[in-house]
């Protein structure tokens, strides 16, 4: 497989006046108000949708952010990281209504990270992991986009060369949450010792069949299991990854603990998820889920997005400190996603972990 050089996803932009990010409570912005008036003016959306999105601003700019009483404080704690632009230049016919944010009840314990309903949901639909046109059609859109940013970060972090075609030789990564296997094999193919793991058991045997009709492929690791049980087996990677798992957790704090327990001193972390603003619910849940169909509607819940903010704090947390961010952004008339600084709705994460990765080698 022929991979884009990373320099072609590279946006043309200005670059951030800060590299802080201070956590504040969520506002509704003039350019959200200008997104959902996009969507409000094309008469499709329905007038109790409009009430709805009323009353979420008012939610959002009266409460606190969530974990406001744990690891997160407004006033006191802010975390340092760079955006991807400047790293480049160094080197139900109606919606629901979302959520309150303080909203952060769990139907599972809180010594795991699994949520019951969302393994469930995602085991309806396991068949169609391969299926291009199918409820999967956004993450297949969007495989290359991410790719890139993985190839890019990783490369530069384990110092290999991004144009060669296997730069991942030598280096193990898990696929935490890898469904039917979309991004664990191109990650294979381009060197990785890969291993994957879903706590649905569908979406495994799906991936091991679509695995064994490459030989590249054919030698993935794929368990079902969770984090939690692979981190008292002990099991160590020199990456983790983390893509569009975190929002369907049920405890993103203990998630991120077992993902930097499974991370090698001095190794990788990779996290994608949806940001909990205006415009990702407008977005990602309205005009994806209801309009667009381009994913089954339930598919997410608003409340249990994070800002990039809260999970920039979650992972430092957990002894990851997160050195880059990058925003997806989609052209509708190409088709087609890029990298970009706008990470108002989905954004990926990397990080690292300190320590000296060469003595934790074998």
């Amino acid at each position: 497989m022929n991979f884009v050089p990373m320099t072609q996803f590279r946006p043309n932009f200005m670059n951030a006046a800060t590299h802080n990010f201070h956590v504040t409570q969520h506002k509704f912005s003039v350019s959200d108000s200008l997104h959902v008036f996009t969507i409000f003016s094309s008469g499709m959306a329905s007038k109790l949708l409009h009430n709805r999105l009323r009353s979420l601003c008012r939610v959002s700019q009266l409460s606190n952010i969530r974990y406001s009483n744990s690891i997160f404080s407004t006033s006191q704690n802010h975390a340092q990281c760079r955006f991807y632009s400047e790293a480049s230049q160094q080197t139900p016919l109606n919606p629901p209504p979302p959520p309150s944010p303080n909203n952060t009840s769990n139907t599972t314990s809180s010594t795991s990270s699994l949520n019951e309903f969302e393994l469930a949901k995602f085991s309806s639909i396991a068949e169609t992991w391969w299926d291009a046109e199918g409820p999967f059609k956004p993450l297949h859109l969007m495989n290359p986009t991410r790719l890139a940013f993985i190839r890019f970060t990783l490369c530069r972090h384990f110092r290999k060369d991004p144009n060669c075609t296997r730069p991942f030789e030598g280096l193990k990564f898990i696929d935490v949450g890898c469904g039917g296997g979309i991004l664990s094999e191109p990650l294979a193919r381009m060197g990785a010792t890969v291993t994957g793991v879903d706590a649905v058991d569908k979406n495994i045997k799906i991936a091991r069949l679509h695995a064994d009709l490459d030989p590249q492929t054919s030698s993935i690791e794929y368990r079902c299991t969770t984090a939690e049980s692979l981190v008292e087996e002990q099991r160590q990677f020199d990456a983790v990854i983390a893509l569009e798992v975190i929002e369907h957790v049920a405890d993103p704090a203990e998630f991120c603990k077992s993902l930097s327990a499974l991370t090698i001193p001095g190794g990788a972390t990779v996290i994608s998820t949806i940001n909990r603003s205006m415009r990702a619910y407008a977005t990602a849940i309205v005009a994806a889920e209801y309009i667009l169909h381009w994913l089954p509607r339930g598919t997410h819940q608003w409340s249990s997005f994070l800002t990039p903010e809260e999970l920039v704090l979650i992972l430092q947390q957990a002894s990851i400190t997160v050195q880059e961010l990058a925003g997806f952004v989609y052209n509708p008339l190409t088709g087609r996603w890029s990298l970009s600084d706008d990470i108002s709705v989905n954004f990926i994460a990397f990080g690292t972990k300190p320590g000296n990765r060469d003595e934790t080698l074998d």
